[in-house]
């Protein structure tokens, strides 16, 4: 079989995640001060240095090429049309979702995901409409990371991949295995057309980006420090979805749609 496990361990995700470990962590303020401490704690960024220098990178990849091809994209494609894309590219992590609906034990969310692609696939046209939700079956996040969650696994100190949306050691192995759910991965690489599933992940990434570029400006327009400020939503955000997933409740994502 062509996917092992050794291409998670050569993931970017992977190589940072270990490197990261490797590098250690900054040292904690003096137990004397408890108002540091307690700041220390909260923000749970030991090695913040490297975070906002890989940080600052990704910022000026995605000023200087993502925002232009995004911008390009919404300029030259409907909304109808990029919700559409949004729409099919969700339908194709079906399968992903499902399985970790099961492995969290959240059998009545793997029914609403099986029925959402049973409809989205054969009436949604392949998934490029959403007919599931106006149905009420509304579309949920279920991945690797948050099913570890669900089971105890804590995030960890917060992490700034490169390329990669902030995260941590955690989601950052869910993001490095996620593949091995994905039967339509499996597909591709073993039958030679691994570009196939290269070009999915980048529209992915792309129609994600363009979806929620508004509200990144925006944030990043009116908070005093970025980094902080995004830190903080990224963190209450994962928090909502792995809230929602103990609790077994279906509720759609608020980013990117999917």
């Amino acid at each position: 079989m062509t996917v092992k496990y050794r291409d998670f361990l050569l993931s970017l995700p992977g190589c940072v995640v270990l490197l990261s470990l490797l590098v250690g962590c900054a040292t904690p303020p003096p137990a004397d001060d408890p108002d540091a401490v307690a700041e220390f704690e909260q923000n749970n960024d030991p090695i913040e240095p490297t975070n906002r220098a890989i940080f600052d990178f990704n910022n000026w990849v995605y000023d200087n090429l993502l925002t232009p091809l995004a911008l390009g994209y919404r300029a030259v494609v409907p909304r109808l049309v990029r919700r559409s894309v949004l729409d099919f590219l969700g339908n194709l992590k079906s399968p992903i979702i499902f399985a970790n609906d099961l492995l969290q034990g959240n059998t009545s969310r793997a029914l609403v995901t099986f029925e959402r692609f049973a409809l989205n696939t054969t009436f949604g046209v392949g998934g490029a409409m959403d007919v599931a939700t106006p149905l009420g079956l509304p579309g949920h996040v279920a991945d690797v990371g948050e099913t570890l969650a669900v089971w105890g696994v804590g995030e960890g100190f917060y992490l700034v991949l490169p390329l990669f949306p902030p995260s941590n050691p955690r989601d950052a192995i869910g993001i490095g295995v996620q593949g091995f759910f994905d039967p339509l991965t499996y597909y591709l690489v073993n039958n030679h057309m691994r570009w196939v599933s290269i070009t999915r992940s980048v529209a992915d990434g792309l129609t994600t980006y363009e979806a929620n570029l508004d509200t990144l400006q925006n944030i990043e327009r009116t908070s005093l420090d970025y980094y902080s400020a995004l830190r903080s939503l990224v963190r209450q955000h994962r928090q909502s979805q792995i809230n929602d997933a103990r609790l077994g409740v279906v509720a759609p994502d608020a980013l990117g749609g999917h």
